[in-house]
Formats: C-alpha cells, sequence, structure tokens
C-alpha cells in the first residue's frame, strides 16, 4: 500500500492547532482589548523570545538581550546556552527578518510550524513500517499528544485527582525543543529508511514484503540527510542531540549483537552516519570550551553515579521490552527482523539517557529527558511495537479494524485538547498580564529607534513576568529579570546584584525578603539569591531545601547592601526608565532619592517614567 499523506497532514493539522491553542486561548480571553503578544507556553520561553528579538534585529549570535552586552572585538562575550544551540533560533530568524514578521508573531508561527512538521515525520516513519496511512496518522498522534503523558506530567495528575496540570505539550516549548523534533524524528526515519530494508541475497531474517528494498544509490543521499539532521539536533537542544546519539549506539548495539542478514553493510552505513556526526561534534565541542564559567552552575551538573531506573518513560520502556520477549518467544516476532532491533534500540534509548551517569559520573538535570524527549522516545517505541503487530495481524482491512484506527486516533486527538484545557489554564493570567504589558514595550521600542545606545539604556521595571518579557518588544536592558543569569553577559554575583537593586527600589526590607521566601512563597527571590537547584527538586538529584539559617544570612547581606547603598556606587546600574503600576499607593521613596522622574506617559496599567540622575 502507497502511503497516503493526506492522513499524516491531518496529523500535523491537529498538532498544529494544539500548538496554537494557548494563543488562542489568550485572544478569546482578551477580547477586542487584544493588544497583538504571543501567548507562551512554558514561562522559559521569554527567554527565548528575547534572544530571536536580538538576532532579527541584527544583533550578533553572541549577545545577551537582558543586559545589551553584545559581543565585539573591544569586548568579547564568552559563549551561551544561546549562542551554542543557534540551530533554531537562526532558522526562525532569517525568514523573519527578511520578511518583517516580529519576534512575537515569528515565535507563534514557528511553534505551529514545528509540530506540524514533527508529525510528518513520525506519521513518515510508522507508515513505512506498516504501510498504513491511518495507523501511521493515529500513531503520530499518539506519540505526540501523549507526550506529557508518557512523562508522567500534564493534564493527567488533575484528571485523575490531586495533581497539578504541568507542563502544556513540553515537546512544543519554543523554539527548544520545538525546532529540533523535526529533525530528530526525521532522523529516526531516515535511519530506518537505510536499515529496515530486507536484502534479497543472504538474509536470514524474516521477510517483510511491507519494506522495499532500496537501490544502493540512495544510500549516501540518506546518509547525508540523516547526518544533517543530526547536526541540525546539535545545534538546537542538547538533551535531544545526546538522545539521538544514545539511541543510534543502542542501534548499532544491537545489530552488532544480534547480526540480522546484511549486517555488515548496514553497519558499514552506520559507521558512515558516525563519521557524518561527528563532524557536527567537533565544532560544538569547540564553542563548548569556549562557554562561560558560570554556565556549568546555571545548569546544575551533578556528579554522581547513582542509577536512576524509575521514572515514567524508564517504566513504559521495560513495558516495551517485556512485550517484544513475549512476541519472540511466541513466534510472533523474530529476533533477527530488522523492525524487532528497531523497536528495542528505541525502547533501550530512555534506560540508557537516565542511567549514563554511572558510566560518565556526571548528571545534568535528567528531569529534561523526562519531560522533553525521552518520554516521546519511550511513547515512539509503544507505536512502533504496536506496528509490528498490526503489520502481520489478520483483517487489518476489514472496515471494523479500519473504524477501530479511526476512534484511537479520535482519541489520541481529544486527550491532546485535555491537556490543553487543564495546561493551558495555568498561564492565563501570566498571558493576558504580559498582553497588558505591550502597549508601555512598544513604547520603549519607539523611543529607541534614534538612540544609537539604545542597547545600554536601562529599564526598571517593577513586575517581575513582565520585565523578564520585556527584551522581546524593546531593545533596551533591564536591571534585572528572571531569566538574565542564563545569558552569558553576567555572573553569578552581578546577578545577585542586580536583584539586591531591584528590591532596595521597590523598598523591601531584609526581615521582609526572609518571610518570603521562609513561607515558601518567594520562589523568585529564592532562584535570585540561591539558583534553580534550591527552590525545587525536580531539577537537581542531589537537591538541599534552603535552610533558616542560610536565608536569614542572605537577608542580613541584603540589609548591609541597603544600608551602603548609592545609586553611583560601582556596580550599580545607572537607571533611564522605571516603569510601574499606575496604583497610587506606588513607593517610590528610594527612586526619588537618586532619580527625577518626568510627568510619566500611561499605558492601560502601566505608567512610563524617564529618570535622569540627580
Amino acid at each position: 500500500m502507497k502511503l497516503r499523506w493526506r492522513f499524516g497532514i491531518i496529523a500535523g493539522l491537529f498538532l498544529a492547532v494544539f500548538s496554537l491553542y494557548p494563543q488562542l486561548k489568550m485572544v478569546y480571553l482578551r477580547g477586542a482589548e487584544w493588544n497583538g503578544h504571543y501567548a507562551y507556553n512554558d514561562v522559559d520561553e521569554v527567554a527565548y523570545a528575547a534572544y530571536l528579538k536580538a538576532l532579527i534585529d541584527g544583533r550578533p549570535r553572541k549577545n545577551d538581550p537582558y543586559t545589551g552586552r553584545d559581543d565585539t572585538p573591544e569586548s568579547p562575550q564568552p559563549e551561551s546556552l544561546f549562542s551554542i544551540q543557534f540551530a533554531g533560533p537562526y532558522t526562525i530568524a532569517i525568514p523573519a527578518r527578511i520578511l518583517g514578521v516580529p519576534a512575537t508573531w515569528a515565535m507563534t508561527i514557528s511553534g505551529a510550524v514545528a509540530a506540524f512538521l514533527t508529525a510528518l515525520a513520525i506519521f513518515w516513519l510508522i507508515g513505512m513500517l506498516t504501510r498504513d496511512s491511518l495507523f501511521a496518522m493515529a500513531g503520530s498522534l499518539i506519540v505526540l499528544a501523549g507526550g506529557a503523558l508518557f512523562a508522567g506530567e500534564g493534564a493527567i495528575g488533575e484528571v485523575v485527582g490531586g495533581g497539578f496540570s504541568y507542563p502544556y505539550f513540553p515537546g512544543f516549548r519554543r523554539y527548544i525543543p520545538a525546532m529540533a523534533f523535526p529533525a530528530f524524528f526525521a532522523l529516526v526515519a531516515l535511519v530506518w529508511k537505510i536499515v529496515g530494508r530486507v536484502e534479497e541475497e543472504g538474509s536470514k531474517g524474516v521477510r517483510d514484503e511491507s519494506i522495499v528494498s532500496l537501490p544502493h544509490s540512495s544510500t549516501p543521499l540518506l546518509l547525508t540527510l540523516a547526518a544533517i539532521a543530526f547536526g541540525y539536533t546539535v545545534f538546537s537542544y542538547f538533551y535531544v542531540w545526546t538522545t539521538a546519539a544514545a539511541w543510534l549506539g543502542c542501534l548499532g548495539i544491537c545489530w552488532l549483537v544480534v547480526r540480522p542478514g546484511g549486517v555488515w553493510k548496514d553497519i558499514r552505513s552506520l559507521f558512515m552516519l558516525g563519521v557524518g556526526c561527528l563532524l557536527s561534534l567537533a565544532p560544538y565541542a569547540w564553542l563548548l570550551s569556549k562557554r562561560s564559567h558560570t554556565m556549568d552552575d546555571v545548569q546544575m551538573l551533578v556528579r554522581t553515579h547513582a542509577p536512576d531506573l524509575m521514572r515514567v518513560p524508564e517504566l513504559i520502556s521495560y513495558i516495551v521490552l517485556i512485550v517484544i520477549a513475549m512476541g519472540i518467544a511466541m513466534k510472533m516476532f523474530a529476533l533477527r527482523d530488522r523492525a524487532t532491533l528497531f523497536a528495542v534500540s528505541l525502547a533501550l534509548t530512555p534506560i540508557v539517557v537516565f542511567n549514563q551517569q554511572v558510566i560518565t559520573g556526571q548528571s545534568l538535570q535528567p528531569i529534561h529527558y523526562q519531560v522533553f524527549i525521552g518520554n516521546y522516545v519511550a511513547g515512539l517505541a509503544v507505536v512502533f511495537t504496536l506496528g509490528l503487530i498490526w503489520r502481520t495481524a489478520d483483517g487489518r482491512e476489514k472496515l471494523s479494524s479500519r473504524i477501530a484506527l479511526a476512534v484511537v486516533a479520535l482519541v489520541a486527538a481529544g486527550w491532546g485538547f485535555v491537556e490543553c484545557h487543564y495546561t493551558v489554564r495555568v498561564l492565563d493570567d501570566v498571558n493576558v498580564m504580559r498582553d497588558e504589558a505591550l502597549p508601555v514595550a512598544r513604547r520603549l521600542a519607539e523611543l529607541a529607534k534614534n538612540d544609537a545606545d539604545k542597547h545600554h539604556q536601562n529599564v526598571l521595571h517593577l513586575g517581575i513576568a513582565e520585565a523578564d518579557d520585556l527584551p522581546t518588544v524593546a531593545p533596551q536592558a533591564v536591571l534585572w529579570a528572571r531569566h538574565q543569569h542564563v545569558f552569558a553577559g553576567v555572573t553569578w554575583d552581578e546577578n545577585k546584584e542586580r536583584y539586591y537593586q531591584q528590591l532596595y527600589y521597590q523598598g523591601v526590607a531584609g526581615r521582609d525578603l526572609a518571610n518570603g521566601m521562609k513561607s515558601g512563597n518567594d520562589f523568585v527571590s529564592m532562584i535570585a539569591l540561591f539558583g534553580w537547584g534550591r527552590h525545587t527538586d525536580r531539577l537537581n538529584s542531589q537537591y538541599k531545601p534552603l535552610t533558616l539559617g542560610e536565608i536569614d544570612a542572605e537577608a542580613r547581606i541584603y540589609d548591609e547592601y541597603v544600608k551602603n547603598f548609592a545609586a553611583t556606587n560601582p556596580g550599580v546600574v545607572r537607571l533611564n526608565y522605571l516603569i510601574t503600576s499606575n496604583e497610587p499607593q506606588q513607593y517610590f521613596d528610594r527612586i526619588d532619592q537618586w532619580y527625577e522622574r518626568d510627568a510619566g506617559e500611561t499605558f492601560g496599567k502601566y505608567v512610563l517614567y524617564r529618570l535622569r540622575l540627580k
């Protein structure tokens, strides 16, 4: 049967709609008052959008949109996560700049396109295995709509009771990992296209009539495309490319251990692919060697050899491996069948990525494997294994079988809407708030048009979420933002001092700071003053909760800083603009002690002041 791509397009359209759901929800909530902002799917997207805005504006690859520090011969900047993982943002920024699309719309459009292409790539893979377009459509929807479910996250906790519905479709976080997803699954499909065939001569495996033998002349092209896909993941997202590398390793080991017919031709092809992959890893390693000294601390690299065997994607992998073993024992599958080995390699991959530290001794936020890629690989292993059963099932062309597949596809799509409904609600309020703040950000962009030093003008925004979002629209730097420290422009100590200044101008006392952290409500201060690994155990396998003594000590340091503060002190950021709420009880005493404010301009619930140092 020839693949009918319209079924893949249907799956892709469903996934594109899921990607656009938060945007549609915000437009609905705002109605006629919508200012045109994009709705983010994850709080980290503001940093990605800020970097994207800088690239669209023509700033260099090594830039820091939060502090305005760009790489120049006079002031070279170290590599950051963003400058190393540049493939995704440049893929969006180049056409956006040519077409005049702002970063806000570029984020929305790119997410939908990435979701659509990812669905097509999975459809192609499953379709090549089963030669059943309806099954491939259902499989694509299952893998992607069930991504959060395969991670043990998302809506399922609240649906069954007592849980928290978050995150929303983690694979659609723009542009990390969203832009890497089509490349990753295209890589898997291309490799299956290369090794999934059955050669006529010398093959002792089970003949699979649904796999069409490839002419030898097509293999170099497929290998080249696969190497390019791998390279794209390398410069897009760490967790995706390392998972791709782990999967290729698992695949090669399966082939060497079991040795299906024609194994050495496949090993030669995989070896050539490995060489092509190394061509990407060499420059990547060089860029990584130039990284900021604070990058490892921000990423919470942990030294450990402890195994990690009970995460949800691993549990799914265990079940898949048991099913495959039972299928082999019952003669449903042949061990030396390439499709069987391919399914095994997919199932092994989550187990490997969660336990590589047993050998390497290094663990880097394994929750990202659980939520952003390992879960999808585990889901793909499930669907691929079901495809092994389906491709030889009796009566699969019967009307009842076709109806059953259609129902499965609709259920998967329905679950996607369940995920949307429950998980998007978490970000509704902050997305509305960001849209309300858009006019004042646009005013700053307008003021910067004729300013030759616009990237070094500094804004104090008293709204935490709004300050984080400001560089997506306005080119000025900000005094402090929640995601500022992930760029290479500031050291950890400078980031803390900038936060002290933010608190100082807001009139916060040391006792208020301590009480907020002790109550557990002020996670922003926990992150700003102690790092991302101290406010939750999700990110760090060696999590150490904050002690009351540590909090009190930090509050005393802050009080001492306030006691000796002067706007002219070294290290104190000179402010040019202030954005605050238009509520009359705003605290301005400390601002007015050092700066003169103009009359201000009101934009909805926000007021923009120009500041001049006294």
